[in-house]
């Protein structure tokens, strides 16, 4: 098949003086985007380099491609992951990857925690915030079932990825620090900051492919500190950064069965719950109690065939980065009938 590949590029975006170091954390390199064009070439397929924004929407009408291997962030709004694949829709060419009601929901933490917890699947109580005021003169965060917070809590920019605006500060035992984090949240992400209660288990991360009866875990992989204790760990953008020295990854980990039954179910349930396709991640940490639940899932998770996630505990399972990349196709290949 002809596949165009969508994408953005740190490069190809100017920021504000102003703005976080963080800013294009989650756009990709031209590293990942000839790694998944080799792996096409092999599988026999013939790849094109599309990008993203008004260029591939001029190359895509200009020739359209059999299929799109979709994974452009967007840039500007919480439905910044659906603007390619609107248009794709729109123009009736096949992609990769979910679709655009599903890329926008997940984006937005708090929407995507609604509607795990519809059905029944567990995840921390939260509140949103959309001003600093809120925060002033209230004895307690109240969730929207009635049900006060309990500290720590944990902060996060309501609709950013690869752990953008997640420091090892996220973590907050008290109102003062949570007053402050949150307003420095609020002004540097110009965005409302969602506020969880943080789980003080072990945190996990689950790749999870295919559609329909071939939902399947790829794998489980468990992300345990090398310094300090889990109960206080938070997996941050630091630590993300200097992986091989602050982290361990453990695949499969080393947890009795039954745990780890229980921590795919409830992966496999949110997966199926926001309507992934395809391929996507999702992060579930255990409470103080043992109980697994869903954080958050990344319906386009990174691809970089060193340093992402999916593709660590894909290789760990021993899957090769030609078997996920070619996975993905099939998938979407089986999916649309190509």
């Amino acid at each position: 098949m002809k596949i165009g590949i969508a994408y953005d590029l740190k490069q190809s975006f100017q920021v504000a003086a102003d703005a976080p170091e963080d800013r294009l954390e989650e756009y990709d390199s031209e590293a990942t985007v000839d790694a998944i064009a080799e792996v096409l070439r092999a599988l026999g397929h013939t790849p094109e380099k599309l990008g993203g924004g008004r260029a591939f929407v001029e190359r895509v009408l200009r020739e359209p491609p059999e299929l799109v291997f979709n994974f452009a962030e967007g840039y500007g709004t919480r439905s910044r992951e659906a603007h390619l694949p609107s248009l794709l829709e729109l123009l009736d060419i096949p992609f990769t990857h979910s679709d655009p009601l599903t890329l926008a929901v997940t984006l937005d933490k708090a929407i995507a925690k609604r509607m795990v917890a519809s059905v029944g699947l567990p995840t921390p109580r939260f509140v949103v915030v959309e001003r600093p005021e809120e925060l002033e003169g209230a004895r307690e965060l109240v969730d929207a079932t009635g049900h006060p917070l309990a500290f720590p809590v944990f902060a996060k920019p309501l609709y950013e990825g690869s752990s953008m605006g997640i420091r090892r500060a996220s973590r907050i035992e008290d109102r003062a620090a949570l007053h402050e984090r949150a307003a420095a949240l609020l002004r540097d992400y110009r965005q409302p900051v969602l506020i969880e209660e943080f789980c003080s288990g072990p945190e996990f991360t689950v790749g999870v492919l295919g559609n329909g009866e071939r939902v399947r875990p790829i794998a489980v992989m468990e992300v345990t500190p090398r310094k300090g204790a889990i109960e206080s760990f938070v997996y941050s953008l630091e630590v993300k950064r200097n992986y091989l020295e602050e982290v361990e990854y453990h695949v499969p980990p080393k947890r009795e069965p039954a745990v780890l039954a229980e921590i795919e179910r409830v992966a496999l349930g949110c997966y199926r719950a926001l309507g992934c396709r395809d391929v996507a991640r999702v992060d579930v940490r255990m409470d103080r109690e043992g109980q697994p639940k869903f954080l958050e899932v990344n319906p386009l998770p990174g691809l970089h065939p060193v340093t992402g996630d999916i593709v660590i505990m894909s290789k760990r399972m021993g899957l090769s980065y030609q078997d996920l990349i070619g996975g993905i196709v099939e998938e979407a290949r089986l999916r649309l009938g190509l």
